[in-house]
């Protein structure tokens, strides 16, 4: 498996000795469980909010239930480490291995996608007991079992893929709390700016000169298969915006008709504007004459100071096309948030621990490229030269999705900020708006 984690150098043994041989320290063995209790109460925190209905709902195929978020990452402790790793372990059910499989091909047929929602059984109740059950079995495992490296280095995996799904737990149910006509607000007491009359920063053009760059990561610390190997690309000289497009901006877009304009768009894009209607971005409501737009505090007015958000590629792209400029690759994106990092960067970002919930806007401090918004990126999401996905069920994390799917970088305001790193690789459906989406603007330079 193709994974480097923070544990690696904890570990106790002989220092030739195969990693497969080398026990995990107490110390980091501590430390894993303080991390997995932290990122395993932080699910059912954001669950909280929630009734049993609620937890119930899908609302599209793309988004899952609350309750089978709670499930699904349950289910990826016991199949890819108490099975394995821990002695006499009892699995809480035989069926869930079919219900909370997500897209695992190699561990049998995973229980349909789009039909989620109709798993009225096991309730809540059962979800939440089989979480616990599990837990147990994690704290048996750290304190009482042999702990070979591999074992600390799936348990961060599961951590990871966890916080994956905190995310995935905020979008959808916004997702289908926006299709409610009494639109509900999933926290009514969201935090807002500290500054009622904070304004947007001006636009700067940080200008990016032309070199060989190191992509991707080898280090020490955490990162997912796909972010590897690390590896050396050249750059023509590019510049890329010091913020991102906000409302105001994007709304310019709309009013000089860049919804009915088919030169701005990709060909794929202005079929799905006219597929579905489109004439602004997810979540925008007109009444009276205003725009409103759907959040997980309710329906608010557009603050036209903040980034735009939830829009798809499609809209990147075309929005970019009007302001005469472009998508920064990838491979830009990570340069310049490399060359423009701040030491405080994760501290200061608009990220799930600030519990704003939505894009803020971006008024203090240098260029902020961590939080906010997942910025679109005009790069395919295709594997680095050398990538090789494991020959395991876990190898099916990535790799298998490197086909018609578009990068993203930086996080958002759902991410958590022990997750996310500059050389993080999201990806989604150039048509997938109801992530927390939006756009920063490159060009060649002047």
């Amino acid at each position: 498996m193709n994974l480097i984690t923070q544990v690696g150098s904890e570990v106790a043994g002989e220092s030739g000795a195969s990693p497969s041989m080398q026990e995990l320290s107490i110390d980091a063995r501590i430390d894993l469980l303080n991390q997995y209790q932290q990122v395993r109460n932080e699910s059912c925190s954001l669950a909280d909010p929630l009734g049993a209905e609620d937890m119930q709902l899908q609302s599209m195929p793309d988004a899952s239930p609350t309750k089978w978020h709670l499930a699904h990452t349950s289910w990826f402790f016991e199949t890819f480490l108490l099975r394995k790793s821990l002695s006499g372990y009892r699995v809480f059910d035989p069926d869930y291995h079919h219900l909370f499989n997500s897209y695992y091909n190699a561990l049998g047929q995973p229980f349909s996608r789009p039909q989620r929602g109709l798993l009225s059984r096991p309730d809540i109740e059962q979800i939440f007991a089989y979480r616990q059950h599990v837990d147990r079995a994690i704290e048996q495992l750290l304190t009482e079992e042999d702990c070979p490296l591999p074992v600390g280095e799936l348990l961060t995996l599961g951590l990871h893929h966890e916080q994956q799904h905190q995310e995935l737990i905020l979008t959808d149910i916004k997702h289908a709390f926006s299709i409610n006509p009494l639109l509900p607000a999933y926290l009514e007491d969201l935090d807002g700016d500290d500054d009622p009359d904070v304004r947007a920063k001006g636009l700067t053009w940080l200008e990016v000169p032309e070199d060989t760059y190191a992509i991707g990561s080898d280090g020490d610390a955490f990162y997912f298969d796909n972010e590897g190997p690390a590896h050396q690309q050249l750059l023509p000289a590019f510049q890329i915006a010091s913020r991102l497009v906000t409302n105001g901006e994007f709304l310019e877009f709309m009013e000089e008709g860049g919804y009915r304009e088919p030169r701005l768009w990709l060909s794929d894009g202005w079929a799905w504007v006219h597929q579905h209607g489109r004439e602004a971005p997810l979540y925008w409501q007109k009444r009276d004459g205003d725009w409103f737009q759907f959040t997980l505090g309710g329906l608010v007015p557009v603050d036209m100071e903040a980034p735009v958000s939830h829009v798809s590629f499609y809209e990147a792209d075309a929005f970019a096309s009007w302001a005469g400029k472009r998508l920064p690759t990838e491979f830009e994106w990570e340069v310049a948030a490399w060359l423009h990092r701040q030491p405080d960067a994760l501290s200061s970002a608009n990220m799930l621990e600030k519990r704003k919930y939505c894009a803020a806007v971006e008024s203090h401090g240098p260029a902020q490229f961590l939080g906010n918004l997942w910025e679109w990126t005009g790069s395919a999401y295709l594997p680095y030269p050398g990538f090789r996905a494991s020959a395991d069920a876990v190898g099916e994390y990535n790799g298998k999705f490197m086909c018609n799917q578009m990068v993203l970088r930086g996080g958002s305001c759902v991410t958590p900020a022990s997750h996310i790193r500059i050389s993080y690789r999201n990806f989604f459906y150039p048509y997938q708006a109801w992530q927390f989406t939006g756009i920063r603007l490159a060009g060649d330079p002047v």
